[in-house]
């Protein structure tokens, strides 16, 4: 159990909520140990009786049965390669932009009137996965076909739709385009900057980035200059080994 907790702990933050938050909310409705009346969105008790923690459970609901297994999988990948490529010392930024992300797709969900929005969530992030990539990059389906990775999400909604939930695949895509289009400017590959018109706005605000331990910095290295995450253990290092300034004096000698 300890190795394992070890092992989830190397998840990159954001990533690990998801994964968390998915088998939080599922695997408890799924064993009947929570009724789904509790955890599905509705507008009118969010609203008016101010049961808020249903925009949350409603995100993060998955299916059931096997199939919940492979979007567990789909979501993880998929968030893992987001987070430690192209948000890399950037997770708060993510964060923030997964928080606009899934308000589009809750207001995209209103006139459908959908219960629950783990699906549109995962179409989206796996949209900007696809769009980020390498251009020429090749994935499977399933592990049964392999296509290049720009067609991977019309695969996912293929499927989707022959399962019943294309509606709410589609607004997922939309709102993943909208991001990558918004936010990266059609940017692909690793060394992709975020150069959308609404790049700026997408940063995530001062207090979510101290929550995670992020600095204004220079760090040339990620996809955006301006962050700098530091662990507390490399900061005191670093800071012991830091060349000091000026002449260098001595201990002296007592007079007298």
């Amino acid at each position: 159990m300890a190795d394992l907790v070890a092992e989830f702990k190397k998840i990159p933050s954001v990533t690990r909520f998801l994964v968390a938050s998915s088998l939080g909310v599922t695997l408890p409705a799924i064993l009947r140990l929570v009724p789904f009346y509790a955890i599905y969105f509705n507008s009118s008790l969010v609203f008016r009786k101010w049961q808020i923690w249903r925009v949350y459970t409603s995100i993060f609901f998955g299916s059931e049965g096997i199939g919940y297994i492979f979007e567990l999988i789909m979501l993880y990948r998929h968030s893992n390669a987001l987070e430690s490529e192209h948000y890399r010392l950037r997770s708060s930024d993510y964060a923030w932009q997964l928080f606009l992300a899934s308000i589009g797709i809750i207001v995209l969900n209103r006139p459908l009137d959908s219960p629950f929005h783990a699906h549109p969530l995962l179409h989206a992030v796996t949209y900007l996965m696809c769009a980020l990539s390498a251009p020429g990059t090749q994935t499977s389906v399933m592990g049964i076909v392999t296509i290049p990775v720009k067609y991977f999400p019309y695969a996912l909604l293929a499927m989707d739709t022959l399962g019943g939930h294309g509606a709410q695949a589609v607004s997922g895509l939309i709102v993943g385009h909208v991001w990558w289009w918004l936010v990266w400017g059609t940017g692909t590959g690793a060394g992709s900057r975020e150069q959308g018109m609404f790049a700026h706005f997408a940063r995530a605000p001062r207090w979510l980035r101290d929550c995670f331990g992020e600095h204004e910095g220079e760090n040339r290295g990620t996809p955006r200059a301006g962050y700098q995450a530091y662990a507390p253990r490399q900061r005191a290092e670093q800071n012991a080994g830091a060349p000091t300034t000026g002449y260098q004096w001595g201990s002296g000698r007592r007079l007298g």
